[in-house]
């Protein structure tokens, strides 16, 4: 008998779990789910929602008396709703409540509205909790109304009002931003707005009402199957018109670059040489802006991920994406200098970005006008940065801008009296700290600018 070990991220759901089998991760349902799973199989719900892509695929592998056993379509990298734009985080509420309305009308209903039940594959957002559909009771609420407001409207209006920086949040809220600590960040202005006022503060006033309610004599209003259509539709209404009210320095950052023409091309005919080279399918682009790099390369690529601090960045390179149809490009909100962390029961429900990452073990990382801000303003050595690269890449490109480049002059005069201290930084001593971790492949000055361009390969066995 194989040993269906439970994974640390799946334990909150009676129904089944996820379990790692050979790298392939599957789904174990058990009895208690056979009714809900059989009616959703046999009814096409399942089908219907593979079809319309809101819904990750599966397949059977067996069936049994006491398990059922399948098999969902892999996600190479997973990323969480604290790494994803605005729009991103808008896109997976608004496929929550597709996914809600649809349900509803099939005599279902989403039992849990988890942010972290949605990721991003294939340039779109798509719900990957199979289980989490039960069957619709009527005039009965949606018992995951409030996971919602919690998990997804809340952080949006937050974002809506306080920036993206609010969207964050959920790494430290797994079980969502409590209404009474949405409620008392958001504006008094919101409190004579009808919507808000009954799904964000008339709420935070009943939970507090209701907390010492430990008996559970609290009834549950009812509710008919048309009147929570008409809240999904209204909340859906609602997000959908949701703006940031935000600009960012590095948004627009290549239409304000130091590179001449001839130099931008002369990189990224370089890199893509580079790519071709070593046979690249799978990159990530750290620090990569709006994607612009990464759309330079001509060769086939099977996943590019592109993750920026700038949440700006970001969306537009979202916007790009979807525009021109381009699955096969990731994009994320990372701090590089602060990357996400494992989090959760035991630290391991969410996994760390490293862990992802190396996990994934991308043919080549791009770290292009990046180096010179983690060394410069986050006060990262040489040698930190090259045993940060050197844990999950193979391959590394990296671009070195010499000190007399525009944007390192930039950074080291805003040093004021302390600019000499970053004397060290210099070619010679990029070179000296990158070799103990990685080989020099090739070296390459980009003409008409103070930037070097390496291809780099790391020493034999990981960091």
């Amino acid at each position: 008998m194989i040993n269906k070990e439970q994974h640390s991220s799946s334990f909150r759901d009676p129904s089944g779990y996820i379990y790692i089998e050979d790298n392939i991760l599957k789904r174990k349902i058990h009895p208690i789910y056979f009714k809900q799973y059989n009616k959703l199989k046999n009814s096409s719900f399942f089908d219907k929602l593979f079809k319309s892509g809101l819904l990750i695929k599966h397949k059977e592998v067996s069936v049994s008396e006491s398990e059922i056993i399948i098999q969902p379509e892999q996600i190479p990298f997973i990323t969480y709703p604290y790494e994803w734009s605005f729009n991103q985080y808008k896109e997976a509420a608004l496929l929550t409540l597709k996914l809600q309305k649809f349900a509803l009308e099939n005599e279902f209903s989403l039992k849990d509205a988890s942010a972290f039940n949605v990721t991003f594959h294939n340039g779109n957002a798509i719900f990957i909790d199979t289980l989490s559909f039960d069957f619709y009771k009527e005039n009965e609420p949606w018992r995951a109304y409030k996971q919602f407001i919690t998990h997804f409207f809340g952080p949006l209006i937050l974002a809506h009002y306080h920036g993206s920086e609010m969207l964050k949040l959920m790494g430290s809220f797994m079980d969502g931003i409590p209404v009474k600590t949405i409620a008392s960040l958001l504006p008094f202005k919101t409190k004579l707005n009808p919507f808000l006022y009954a799904n964000i503060h008339l709420l935070a006033k009943f939970e507090d009402k209701h907390n010492d309610d430990y008996k559970g004599e609290t009834k549950a209003v009812g509710l008919s199957k048309k009147g929570q259509l008409n809240i999904i539709q209204s909340l859906y209404n609602s997000i959908k018109k949701l703006e940031l009210k935000e600009t960012s320095e590095w948004g627009e950052y290549y239409n304000k670059t130091n590179y001449t023409d001839a130099a931008f091309q002369e990189k990224s005919k370089l890199i893509n040489t580079w790519i071709r080279n070593i046979n690249a399918k799978t990159v990530i682009d750290v620090g990569g802006n709006d994607g612009t790099f990464v759309r330079q390369i001509n060769t086939n690529l099977t996943q590019a991920l592109v993750c920026d601090i700038d949440n700006n960045a970001v969306d537009y390179n979202y916007k790009q994406l979807k525009k021109n149809k381009e699955g096969y490009m990731l994009p994320f909100v990372l701090d590089v200098l602060n990357p996400s962390a494992n989090i959760g029961f035991n630290n391991k429900e969410r996994f760390s970005f490293l862990k992802r990452i190396s996990e994934f073990a991308p043919d080549v990382t791009l770290a292009l006008a990046v180096i010179h801000h983690m060394t410069l303003s986050g006060n990262i050595t040489f040698e930190m940065s090259a045993n940060f690269f050197a844990s999950f890449s193979e391959h590394l490109v990296i671009e070195f801008p010499k000190q007399k480049d525009s944007w390192v002059q930039r950074l080291l005069k805003s040093k004021g009296e302390f600019e000499s201290h970053f004397d060290f930084y210099t070619l010679d001593n990029f070179k000296l700290n990158y070799l103990k971790y990685f080989n020099i492949v090739e070296e390459q000055t980009i003409h008409d600018s103070e930037r070097v361009l390496f291809l780099l390969k790391r020493k034999n066995g990981k960091t």
